[in-house]
């Protein structure tokens, strides 16, 4: 998370991330970075589809249509995590991290990262094996790798 850090640092940009699998655990895994509050603002958790609702104002019949774990959701997520955080960088997931296939039939371990830099949007498909837990940190892994190359480019 060091290298993500420099590279928002350098380039005056703000992060934010709104979380559904992981519940949080890509904002912690990130704020345990020395120096984290020069570039992070904050983090929404949007676990039950209620709070992907009420607390970012995703059209239910989004989710209806393509399911909770989906590339449309993953980025409606981003768009207005980015805007209700006021960040110039935002990152999202929805996933399944199991233990079972959820209804519409998304595996175990399937997730989608959304990314916003600026006006800028981007929705990465990623596919992680391993437990409950071993998928969330495969996860935060991914969500970070999916940053650099964004930010890299």
């Amino acid at each position: 998370m060091k290298k993500l850090l420099e590279l928002l640092k350098e380039q005056g940009l703000s992060l934010g991330s709104v979380e559904s699998m992981t519940a949080g655990l890509f904002a912690s895994t990130f704020v345990e970075t020395p120096g984290a509050s020069k570039v992070f603002k904050g983090s929404l958790v949007t676990y039950a589809v209620e709070e992907k609702v009420k607390l970012l104002g995703i059209e239910e019949n989004l989710i209806n249509s393509f399911g909770v774990v989906s590339k449309e959701v993953a980025g409606e997520m981003v768009r207005k995590g980015q805007n209700v955080l006021g960040v110039d960088v935002c990152v999202s997931i929805t996933g399944n991290a199991g233990p079972t296939v959820e209804p519409g039939g998304m595996p175990v371990g399937r997730a989608y990262i959304g990314i916003a830099k600026n006006d800028q949007k981007y929705v990465f498909e990623v596919n992680l094996r391993g437990n409950r837990n071993k998928i969330r940190k495969g996860a935060v892994l991914a969500m970070q790798e999916k940053l650099l190359e964004i930010l890299e480019k």
